[in-house]
């Protein structure tokens, strides 16, 4: 019987539906007073996170005074926000930590260059791989400094003497 009540106490916790406040499937949406001006903000904070990943304005309710209350489709629009601007920032830090050329060898052979930066706090490097752009196999591959410039020429100095 108590196992029970800790059960249902928990996933009370796990799934809140207050007008102000809702936890839901790993996140958390709380409206807060907005400090920029005399409205109202909703966050959307993970479970986990310190910090929220999405602030948006919330609208006042009628009385033109407190916010309006939040419901399942509200929640599940700023759901669908926050984890938008999860992927965006993903793909950005995948652009801003990948980069890859298309290059000729010295004998005409096309080659995909590929350069992968590792943020190590301690060692921060990066790897490059060279690969045949027609199969696909890795014709060599090596750690290079995180500052690496890829160009065809670094790449064909890669290829020649496995410094990067």
């Amino acid at each position: 019987m108590e196992q029970a009540v800790e059960a249902a106490v928990e996933e009370a916790v796990e799934h809140t539906s207050d007008p102000r406040l809702w936890k839901k499937a790993g996140w958390t949406a709380r409206v807060i007073r907005n400090d920029h001006d005399e409205g109202w903000a909703v966050e959307m904070t993970r479970d986990g996170d310190a910090e929220p990943v999405l602030v948006s304005p919330w609208t006042m309710g009628r009385n033109k005074v407190d916010p309006k209350p939040m419901g399942h489709s509200d929640f599940a629009s700023l759901l669908k926000g926050a984890n938008d601007v999860l992927k965006r920032h993903q793909a950005s830090l995948h652009a801003k930590l990948h980069r890859s050329i298309t290059c000729q060898s010295e004998s005409g052979q096309r080659l995909k260059a590929d350069l992968d930066i590792q943020l190590e706090e301690d060692d921060p490097h990066a790897i490059l791989k060279v690969s045949d752009e027609a199969t696909g196999e890795i014709v060599r591959s090596g750690r290079a400094s995180a500052a690496f410039k890829l160009s065809e020429s670094t790449v064909q100095k890669f290829l020649r003497t496995g410094d990067a």
